[in-house]
């Protein structure tokens, strides 16, 4: 049923919101104050509609940079002028905080795109006529657009969207799959590593075409679910004056700009401190840096990404780093356990360092710095923190993922 409608804003997840009918109707590529014509979108939630056109145009809106945009699932808002696009994102982490009770000074957003995505995870699929595609998940879909060519990605990743293509024909065609083929590919110094899963075991005549499409795109490793296919360079990243041999399908931050800022501001915020914890430090971007300083003791729950902190962490000048795997979620540390460190970071994922904030809380630790990709869970971590005595100085939101609703944050508590 086609609908003309009135925007009245962007939401949190970047779309637009109407509010007309009484409850809210969300609209993607939508700007506040536009009129729009929508229709129902099949097997969705009620109060989603797919935008027909835009009949009465914000003035903040612009032609978006990429003709994959609005199909492609990637990116949610290149339609929206820089100024009010970043007005938005600051307003998104002040209003979650507030909806925790915590009235805070949040700080200008700060940029952190810098030359795009370092890591992008391509899907392969066959789609009608058994014709082989390979890109990105369509938006709030599982179909699969396929991609040649896509703007926001560093230029460390070029030829990244041709080796997926070179390495997805010989797996899929081979060995049918009915789920999407996943293409995990980073830019690394050594090239390109990448990670398949979905593929199924692989018999030796497919390891040599493999090897083949290796050499020639210039992959440093191909893993399959993080076993070892082939490697041609150990891939590495650089953190600070540490040399960093990646686990494979690692976590990374998405960007060189995005994981330079967050962890120059984790640094300004630990000042002089001696004795630092890190806490899910997996690969070490916080521990390597602040061990020019400090003598550091890190977390993490994945044995990989420890080891590679522990093999990084003998890097000459540096500080000790004395790393561990301990999952955090299930056993935190305790008070007694963290009376003798002057700083506490910890940078958990999406889902929060709820059991772990609980006991930082009941802490002596005199100051707690917090980094999140995700302002909920982040408020209500906080408020744990501030409910047992911290006070929350300041936050830093951070644009790592430009053009989409995500935003990171950098927050510093002091007892």
């Amino acid at each position: 049923m086609v609908e003309r409608i009135k925007i009245d804003h962007v939401g949190h997840r970047g779309d637009g919101v109407c509010l007309d009918a009484g409850e809210a109707i969300y609209v993607p590529y939508t700007l506040g104050g536009e009129t729009v014509e929508v229709d129902h979108v099949a097997g969705h939630h009620p109060d989603r509609r797919k935008l027909l056109a835009v009949e009465v145009a914000s003035p903040e809106r612009v032609e978006p940079f990429c003709p994959h945009f609005g199909v492609c699932g990637g990116c949610a808002i290149q339609h929206w002028a820089t100024q009010p696009y970043r007005a938005w994102k600051r307003k998104v982490v002040i209003e979650t905080l507030a909806q925790a009770g915590i009235d805070c000074e949040v700080a200008p957003l700060v940029d952190a795109h810098g030359a795009g995505r370092r890591r992008i995870t391509l899907h392969g699929r066959f789609g009608t006529h058994d014709i082989l595609k390979v890109g990105f998940s369509a938006a709030s879909s599982h179909d699969v657009i396929p991609i040649h060519r896509c703007p926001i990605l560093d230029p460390a990743l070029e030829g990244a969207l041709d080796a997926a293509w070179a390495l997805a024909e010989p797996l899929t065609s081979k060995m049918p799959v009915t789920k999407p083929l996943d293409i995990q590919v980073t830019a690394t110094a050594g090239g390109l590593d990448v990670d398949v899963r979905g593929s199924g075991p692989l018999p030796t005549a497919l390891v040599t075409a493999l090897s083949r499409v290796a050499e020639q795109h210039r992959l440093a490793r191909l893993t399959r679910h993080g076993e070892l296919v082939l490697q041609r360079r150990p891939p590495t990243v650089r953190m600070g004056r540490a040399e960093v041999i990646l686990p494979p399908g690692s976590f990374l931050q998405a960007t060189v700009a995005g994981e330079e800022t967050l962890a120059a501001l984790v640094a300004e915020c630990i000042g002089k401190a001696k004795e630092v914890l890190d806490l899910f430090c997996g690969v070490g971007p916080f521990a390597l840096r602040l061990a020019e300083k400090a003598r550091v003791t890190a977390f993490d729950s994945d044995a990989g990404a420890v080891a590679a902190l522990a093999k990084a962490a003998r890097t000459p000048s540096l500080k000790p780093i004395k790393c561990e795997p301990r999952d955090l979620f299930r056993r935190p540390l305790v008070p007694q356990e963290l009376r003798d460190f002057d700083a506490v970071v910890f940078d958990p994922p999406r889902q929060g360092a709820q059991a772990q904030a609980l006991k930082l809380a009941a802490s002596k630790v005199p100051v707690v710095i917090g980094v999140s990709c995700n302002a909920a869970t982040f408020a209500r971590d906080a408020r744990l923190l501030i409910d047992g005595g911290y006070r929350l100085e300041a936050v830093v939101p951070v644009d790592q993922f430009r053009h989409t609703p995500h935003v990171e944050l950098v927050a510093k508590f002091r007892r």
